[in-house]
């Protein structure tokens, strides 16, 4: 079934948050509903729609930056109560607007999630978990990451309570009172939650997730153990979910699931025979979509998903066509309801323009009185940094309220910049100085007009570590500028996983010494990411991680006085031993390193790169032949004459050149994780073996696997 819905923009309100915005239940049968959204100001905007106007129904003064949008009520009744979290207050409001609530929280830090069934609050913090019934508190749990989002199964249908955190160590958290019943390995970090169907399901027990980094999943949760039904891999490359929703736009009876994403995809998914879903439609707006529902808003008997964007943008995509069949004498009132609605607009942005005209003269002559003080103008930035584990890069999103000028970044440590295919910015590179200001990077990206998202992709060098920085200019008077910065770690290719393969030939780097177990973990902090700031609770702890370029893997156990490290890569080994030492040296903390390593962990390690620089020596290859294979064909009129694998490398030609442009430095950065195995290898036995880097260089451009090895063994 075709799905076609038409964009409408309603109203436009201030920065939002994740899951601030909600549609109030309809009053009558076929009545539309209400828009309920709060902002980063802190106003709380609720309105209705009438012959296509925004009708305001009430307005909250500003106040603390709303995290949360919920709406409550007692169970088994309509859930239209308001609930607002900011800081770490919950103020409560009718449909009306009339306050009835306002609950100043335990919490020493701002709610970041919030989740209320009947009397039941649940609210998060970063790593701290509250249950208040009544306001009255009940239970507390301390996380070992921090949270992103909270949810309870339904009470009305399993009679007990069950709450789900969502956490960034890409696991939920199955909780019972203040303890934890056990914990669901989901493949992302999960960013929101939702019952399934807004009931969950026919056993009450289904949850969707949406990870940070695209991925869709259903789960049903037992008593004792998780069941998973689904899941949907973000083949497609899209950004991640910030919010879902359950309504039935398709009108077949059966509810759809909705997407928004942070890239500004909207997506609705439809329920195949076998329950499995299925994409039924997408839409692309220009900034991240901060909260998606499913309702009647625009006009009565026209269903619509209804978006919040990132900077407030209210937007309808309604099932309304837009062009309507007019019949015999309707076609004057239609056109002259739109000729009344082009000349408000018209008379608005006059009003608006002599108002800009009027505020600039005010300013120019205020700024040039003898009493003038400076004004620098305030603007949000939304930034996103993550690792990608398909191509190991690093992803930068910025994404500002108002239209962005240029981005200046700049990186204190060789990183390089790739190609982002949505990307229309204009990048410029300037020479750097290296020795002097220790610049490794400065580049400058001129964005088109009306861009307020910019999304950038960065690849770095494990052991070469420090500060990339981003100067966003938006297009703004007086100009002004934030500066953003983003930790380049010693081994930021490293991802978190679950578990690690046992059989594989580990090395091992021990370290014991006078240090308290916060003092070890602020150490792993400084060298890996995606491990929490939080010391965690507890005597010990162990993380697992995969390095997403090599697939090579890393264990990490510690405790106060004593870290264990163990991977199959001695040059992880090695950074991680130059790295610390350095840090206890810093703190005038006297370690003692010992160290075990496998010889056979150096051919594993070169095994698992060959594919790799097979294929890139491949496309190399490959991509240098194109220019004369194509000075050929011209010569000739036809390839006839070519074998097989030359003609095929004429029809990819595109593919191949457009591949290779994307991975820039591919080839050299696989040539210098060879050469620092090398070198790491026979440091670890006391040889410094710098001097036949140039031969093994050799090798390398005469590519041959057993020779690689037998110059590994032999050197």
């Amino acid at each position: 079934m075709e799905l076609q819905l038409n964009r409408a923009d309603y109203l436009q309100v201030g920065v939002t948050s994740q899951k601030t915005m909600k549609l109030l239940p309809a009053s009558g049968r076929r009545a539309t509903q209400k828009v309920v959204v709060g902002d980063q100001d802190g106003i709380i905007t609720c309105f209705g729609i009438k012959k296509n106007e925004a009708v305001p129904v009430f307005k909250t003064l500003p106040g603390q930056k709303i995290s949360r949008l919920e709406l409550g009520g007692a169970l088994g009744t309509v859930q239209e109560k308001i609930f607002a979290a900011a800081g770490s207050e919950v103020r409560g409001f009718t449909k009306r607007g009339k306050q009835f609530l306002s609950f100043e929280t335990n919490l020493t830090e701002s709610i970041k999630a919030m989740h209320i069934s009947g009397s039941d609050l649940f609210l998060c913090a970063s790593y701290i978990y509250n249950h208040y019934c009544d306001c009255k508190d009940q239970h507390y749990y301390l996380s070992g990451d921090k949270i992103s989002d909270v949810l309870c199964l339904p009470v009305e249908k399993l009679e007990r309570i069950t709450p789900i955190l969502a956490c960034q160590d890409r696991v939920l958290r199955i909780l019972e009172g203040s303890d934890l019943v056990y914990e669901i390995e989901v493949p992302g970090p999960p960013s929101v939650l939702t019952l399934n169907g807004g009931n969950g399901g026919d056993s009450g027990e289904e949850v969707l997730y949406g990870t940070s980094d695209g991925k869709l999943g259903l789960i049903q949760i037992t008593r004792s153990s998780p069941v998973p039904k689904w899941e949907i891999f973000n083949e497609k490359k899209r950004g991640g979910i910030l919010c879902l929703d359950n309504f039935d736009i398709l009108g077949d009876g059966v509810k759809d699931l909705l997407v928004g994403r942070d890239d500004g995809s909207v997506e609705v998914y439809g329920l195949d025979s076998a329950s499995e879903p299925v994409l039924r439609f997408e839409h692309t707006l220009t900034e991240s979509i901060t909260s998606i529902q499913g309702g009647c808003v625009g006009r009565e008997g026209y269903d619509e998903i209804v978006l919040a964007t990132y900077s407030g943008w209210i937007t309808g995509l309604t099932t309304e066509p837009l062009h309507k069949e007019a019949g015999p004498g309707e076609e004057i009132k239609i056109s002259q309801e739109m000729q009344n609605k082009i000349a408000s607009l018209r008379s608005e942005l006059d009003q608006l323009q002599y108002k800009v005209l009027q505020e600039r003269e005010r300013y120019q002559h205020s700024s040039q009185s003898s009493t003038a003080v400076s004004a620098v103008p305030v603007f949000s930035v939304n930034d996103k940094f993550t690792l990608n584990r398909e191509d190991a890069s690093y992803s930068l999103i910025l994404e500002v309220q108002m239209a962005i000028d240029n981005v200046l970044m700049q990186s204190d440590v060789p990183v390089d910049l790739l190609d982002v295919d949505k990307n229309s910015a204009v990048v410029s590179f300037s020479g750097c100085d290296t020795e002097p200001n220790g610049n490794f990077l400065l580049a400058t990206y001129r964005c088109q007009a009306n861009t307020t998202r910019l999304e950038l992709k960065i690849r770095s060098i494990e052991g070469q570590y420090g500060t990339l920085q981003a100067y966003i200019t938006p297009r703004i008077q007086p100009k002004t500028c934030q500066v953003r910065q983003y930790q380049i770690k010693p081994l930021s290719l490293h991802q978190r996983t679950h578990a690690i393969d046992e059989n594989r030939p580990m090395n091992t780097l021990s370290l014991t010494g006078q240090f308290s177990f916060a003092e070890i973990h602020s150490w792993v902090v400084f060298c890996l990411p995606e491990v929490p700031e939080k010391t965690p609770v507890g005597e010990n702890i162990t993380f697992y991680f995969q390095n997403t370029f090599l697939d090579t893997q890393l264990e990490c156990s510690y405790r106060k006085g004593e870290g264990v490290f163990k991977s199959d890569n001695i040059s992880t080994i090695s950074i991680l031993k130059d790295v610390l030492s350095k840090e206890a040296t810093k703190r005038k903390i006297n370690l003692n390193i010992s160290y075990d390593i496998k010889e056979e962990s150096v051919g594993h390690t070169l095994k698992m790169i060959h594919p790799k620089l097979e294929y890139q020596l491949l496309l190399a290859k490959k991509v240098h032949l194109i220019d004369a294979l194509k000075e050929l064909q011209v010569h000739e009129g036809n390839t006839d004459f070519l074998i097989p694998e030359y003609r095929s490398i004429l029809q990819e030609a595109e593919k191949l050149q457009e591949e290779y442009k994307k991975q820039p430095a591919h080839l050299e950065r696989l040539y210098g994780m060879i050469t620092d195995l090398f070198i790491d290898k026979f440091k670890f036995k006391g040889t410094n073996v710098k001097t036949k880097v140039p031969l093994l260089l050799e090798i390398l451009d005469n590519y041959d696997q057993n020779a690689l090895m037998t110059f590994f063994d032999t050197a």
